[in-house]
């Protein structure tokens, strides 16, 4: 027996960029002002090198605001016996960056693996906590990633979150601005 994935890469989240608002996130928190959906490059100014169709990206306010995903593997088209035994790599990425030079802002992305159950199998999380201390220094879009591989059996869902704000208060959306946040299962 053998299994055919094609080496296209597929992003599983859904509107990962903010081109349909909020919708296909989950467990939204709007602290502060909220959420809110800005075209690049925006009051930032700085464009997104790392894919051109990217026009979009979310801001976040004064308070914490998050969101989530959760993907359903098998929903997506993998398996029981694939994910049990040969457990291709999940692979997760996220972009941010900040409003402005001296903006200290604190992003975090968390991702699971959950049994059917909901218990975690594997956690990763990434923090960034900045202040930006050169005048003239523009921030750039920065990425962060992760790979899951040899999780064990049972995995069927995977979990992404990520959030952020603006740690000086301001009211508005100078929070972390966030991008092109993928989920993908290697071929």
């Amino acid at each position: 027996q053998f299994y055919f994935l094609s080496k296209r890469r597929r992003n599983l989240l859904r509107n990962p960029c903010g081109e349909e608002d909020l919708e296909g996130w989950c467990d939204v928190e709007h602290g502060g002002d909220g959420w809110r959906v800005e075209e690049l490059p925006g009051d930032s100014g700085v464009e997104f090198t790392h894919d051109e169709s990217v026009k979009k990206y979310f801001a976040s306010s004064f308070e914490w605001c998050r969101k989530a995903q959760i993907i359903d593997l098998q929903a997506e088209g993998y398996w029981e016996e694939l994910l049990d035994t040969t457990q291709p790599a999940i692979v997760v990425k996220d972009c941010f960056n900040c409003w402005q030079i001296y903006a200290h802002i604190y992003v975090c992305m968390y991702v699971m693996y959950i049994f059917q159950n909901q218990s975690a199998v594997q956690t990763k999380g990434h923090s960034v906590d900045w202040l930006w201390p050169q005048a003239g220094v523009r921030p750039t879009w920065n990425v962060i990633s992760h790979t899951f591989t040899d999780y064990g059996p049972g995995v069927r869902f995977v979990r992404f979150e990520h959030g952020g704000q603006d740690s000086v208060y301001w009211k508005g959306w100078f929070g972390a601005r966030v991008t092109n946040s993928s989920v993908w299962v290697e071929p």
